[in-house]
């Protein structure tokens, strides 16, 4: 009996044991997560939210993608071959859209006879869903019908056809971009047009990460056509600043989604939907008025007044003086419209206007840098520091 009562003991020691043992273990598990989760939510505290918004080609996506580039690793060899289907969809349904234009009745935009079943063909490509890739032969066919005098004619009227402006760039590349061996490079991905659908992030800073000297950020951006506009709103709660892109060169450009809407006139009506939204009447706003390099060549060619917002317009110079004095026109008409669609209680709220060219690396990095100032002294401010 004592025997038995011995082992008995013994074994509910043990047990007890295990189960203090598993018990703590479990505390230990807790109180790690906990731990964890703390620091993640300091750390949280420590990320300013940013909202990448504006109309489709506004240049936003690759501002999205300059920053990768400037703050973060960059495009590692399997993202720059991810890209290879994108720049040989940009190529072949751009290119038909242009040759597609072949039935005006003018004689200087009817493609030659003997290319006409080659527009055909590029032209039954451009309107499926799935684009084959890009061989020699296939490169060739496209390369001798862009040089067709018809095409020249339509590409000119670029701006009526909603004609991207990466288009003249791939033309160019044709034999390297057809090359079985054909890996993107930086500048291909940058120029490849890709419409954002849902939502992409990333976080970087402009100074390196967890430098005392700035601050971490958390950049998205979402689509800009109109049937992705829906997912911005459950954005907007707790933005630092809204990064509002506008592709200035596009005052005589329509819709993609709606060729009876002029770009510049559904900009500014965004741009204003934006502005009224009672969510931000704290939220910094940065306006980039993009696609400068592009402006500064059409604004020669193509009158400011085109555009129904600028009918008021008057061209003073030549030149380089009337670039700026453009320029400086488009500004102030955003400035107005801004003061105008901010409510009183809200003038107070940060307001910056940064002239970019996404595809120049320079202006983008010294822009963010400029953000980042501007974003960290308003933090300052507002802690009672400065």
């Amino acid at each position: 009996m004592l025997c038995f009562l011995t082992e008995n003991m013994g074994l509910l020691c043990s047990k007890s044991n295990r189960y203090n043992d598993a018990k703590a273990e479990e505390n230990a598990q807790t109180a790690e997560i906990e731990r964890r989760i703390e620091l993640e939510t300091k750390a949280e505290k420590h990320i300013q939210k940013l909202l990448l918004l504006g109309a489709g080609e506004s240049g936003k996506s690759t501002i999205f993608k300059q920053i990768k580039l400037l703050f973060q690793t960059g495009f590692d060899e399997a993202e720059l071959k991810s890209y290879l289907p994108v720049v040989h969809a940009n190529l072949l349904h751009d290119g038909s859209k242009e040759f597609a234009q072949n039935d005006v009745d003018f004689s200087k935009y009817v493609i030659s006879s003997e290319y006409k079943d080659i527009g055909e063909k590029l032209s039954e490509i451009g309107g499926r869903l799935d684009y084959p890739r890009l061989t020699k032969e296939l490169a060739q066919e496209i390369e001798s019908l862009w040089k067709d005098a018809a095409i020249q004619e339509t590409y000119a009227r670029g701006n009526e056809l909603q004609v991207p402006d990466c288009t003249h760039y791939f033309m160019e590349n044709l034999q390297r971009l057809s090359d079985a061996s054909y890996v993107p490079t930086k500048e291909d991905v940058l120029l490849a047009r890709v419409r954002t659908t849902g939502v992409v992030e990333i976080q970087f800073s402009p100074v390196g990460e967890n430098k005392k000297s700035g601050e971490v950020y958390r950049l998205f951006d979402v689509g800009g056509q109109r049937n992705e506009r829906r997912k911005w709103i459950h954005l907007f709660e707790g933005v630092s600043a809204v990064i509002f892109c506008v592709a200035i060169s596009e005052y005589d450009q329509t819709l993609f989604e709606d060729e009876n809407k002029n770009r510049m006139m559904e900009t500014k009506e965004l741009f204003e939907w934006v502005l009224k939204q009672q969510c931000f009447e704290k939220t910094s706003f940065m306006l980039f008025l993009n696609k400068f390099d592009i402006f500064e060549k059409k604004i020669l060619d193509v009158p400011l007044n085109v555009c129904e917002w600028f009918k008021d317009y008057q061209p003073v110079s030549t030149g380089k003086q009337e670039i700026e004095h453009a320029y400086e026109f488009v500004k102030k008409k955003f400035e107005e419209s801004y003061f105008q669609s901010t409510a009183p209680d809200s003038v107070d709220r940060v307001f910056k206007i940064y002239r970019t060219t996404a595809l120049d690396q320079k202006v983008v990095k010294k822009t963010f840098k400029l953000v980042d100032e501007t974003l960290r002294r308003r933090n300052l401010f507002e802690a009672g520091l400065l």
